[in-house]
């Protein structure tokens, strides 16, 4: 049984995070102003570390083998609450906070997912639920996943693998989006591989003597055209199953040479962590024939890979009641003006949208968060921030160097703050949400999509990095 009461923990909290505010906001603006790539974000992340440090929680810093990755731990006992954050940017989204399209740096990184708030907002919520447990005396085991390139999905299958989600009892996590909603998501489980093809230069007047890598590269492409008539389809929209890929990299970059290098980077999105497995393997098999073919040699690399997301229905309703009782987002007449202006400069109709979406079940962009929903039972929120109707753009990036940006980061720490309250009053919440994984997965079980002995890509992002620190 609880000594205290929940309704005056959940306005403690709320009046904590409202005080210490100015505290966030200047992190996620320090962000925003140096945007880093996926395994690059050492300033990002040092920012999250001092900050949680600063609150007393003990640090585990290059978490599963990852200079940019940590866990921070505060408390004892059940239940073992975690929140995640994300702090990498995307490339070539550098944005002024302007309503135009105006880059602080052509082709630098920018905010366009907003991760420069998502991080802080729950480093907060995890830091006014540790006041609340010194302030009123119950106790819990909070743990933060500082993660790193949730952009290319390689953070948190490495630290899944490591083990670093065992013994969870809920994770409690938030996005910034063009809407707000408390729903229980599906996402696809997604790869990320490349092929290096290696041949042999000759003159192009004696192409002979040479062997074109870049041959071998669109012999797969073409193999991987033919391959998608075979492959099941899934549903519309964002849980379509999808094969991309690109020539990465190509040369001599010279038409009279026989290219000697070639690199195809493929990406797939399908329903199914077993589709992933049976998709690689066929594309494999495309780039042995090709390069064969062609007379090259080829090498993969296994960038990533994760897993599909397990819904919770029973946590997500717990993040929905106190998502209901707070509202959402409230933006003033000039932020509303910001965004439609915004909206009039890319050529769409302005509109604004306002409210909480209804509860249910959504299709969600694919996520490694999808790895700890394997692990315990998860929920995202989403709360407003900027347009839509997509994201990875401009426009986010102008609005998360913003006022709307603050007020998204303040209203999730607050939102999944009194959540947390709720998970360590009533056990019961956390017995069904369990319950209902344990029902989900019924025989599936972790287990790594990565080759054994697969390196962690940590420094995939460091040459383009280097061109705008």
């Amino acid at each position: 049984m609880t000594t205290w009461n929940k309704k005056e923990v959940k306005d403690f909290m709320l009046d904590y995070i409202e005080k210490n505010s100015p505290a966030y906001f200047e992190i996620a603006h320090k962000i925003w102003e140096k945007p880093e790539l996926g395994m690059e974000e050492h300033y990002a992340c040092r920012l999250h570390r001092d900050f949680l440090r600063e609150q007393g929680f003990e640090i585990e810093e290059n978490a599963a083998g990852m200079p940019t990755a940590f866990v921070a731990t505060y408390g004892s006992g059940r239940p073992v609450i975690g929140f995640s954050i994300e702090y990498d940017a995307l490339p070539g989204l550098s944005q002024k906070t302007v309503p135009c399209k105006d880059p602080v740096s052509e082709g630098a990184p920018g905010e366009g997912c907003g991760h420069n708030i998502l991080g802080v907002g729950g480093a907060a919520a995890a830091a006014a639920l540790k006041a609340a447990m010194d302030h009123f005396g119950f106790s819990c085991t909070v743990k933060v996943f500082g993660t790193p390139a949730e952009e290319l999905c390689i953070g948190k299958p490495v630290m899944a693998n490591a083990g670093l989600f065992e013994g969870l009892d809920a994770v409690l996590d938030w996005h910034p989006m063009m809407y707000t909603a408390a729903s229980y998501l599906n996402c696809l489980a997604y790869f990320n591989v490349k092929y290096h093809f290696r041949g042999q230069t000759s003159h192009g007047n004696s192409p002979w003597y040479g062997r074109s890598a870049l041959d071998a590269a669109i012999f797969t492409g073409h193999g991987i055209e033919m391959l998608r008539e075979h492959i099941k389809p899934g549903r519309c929209g964002m849980s379509a199953n999808t094969l991309n890929y690109t020539f990465s990299e190509t040369g001599p970059e010279f038409p009279s040479v026989v290219p000697d290098r070639a690199d195809l980077w493929v990406v797939g999105r399908f329903m199914d962590s077993e589709m992933v497995l049976d998709v690689i393997r066929r594309v494999d098999r495309c780039a042995e024939g090709a390069a064969l073919a062609a007379g090259v040699t080829m090498e993969k690399e296994y960038i990533t890979a994760a897993h599909e997301m397990i819904p919770n229905k029973a946590l997500a309703e717990v993040v929905y009641r106190n998502l209901e009782e707070q509202g959402d987002v409230e933006f003033t007449e000039e932020e509303k003006d910001f965004v439609m202006k915004m909206q009039e400069c890319e050529g769409q109709e302005p509109y604004w949208a306002q409210g909480i979406e209804p509860f249910g079940q959504i299709d969600s962009a694919v996520t490694d968060s999808s790895e700890y929903s394997w692990f315990a039972p998860y929920v995202m929120l989403g709360v407003r921030l900027g347009p839509g109707p997509s994201w990875h753009n401009w426009m986010v990036a102008a609005c998360a160097g913003r006022s709307h940006g603050e007020k998204a980061l303040k209203k999730a720490a607050q939102v999944l703050a009194a959540s947390a309250v709720d998970l360590v009053e009533d056990p019961g919440l956390i017995e069904a949400a369990k319950a209902e994984l344990k029902e989900r997965l019924g025989e599936k079980r972790h287990a790594s999509l990565l080759p054994e002995g697969t390196p962690v890509p940590v420094n995939i992002n460091k040459k383009n990095m280097e061109k705008y620190r």
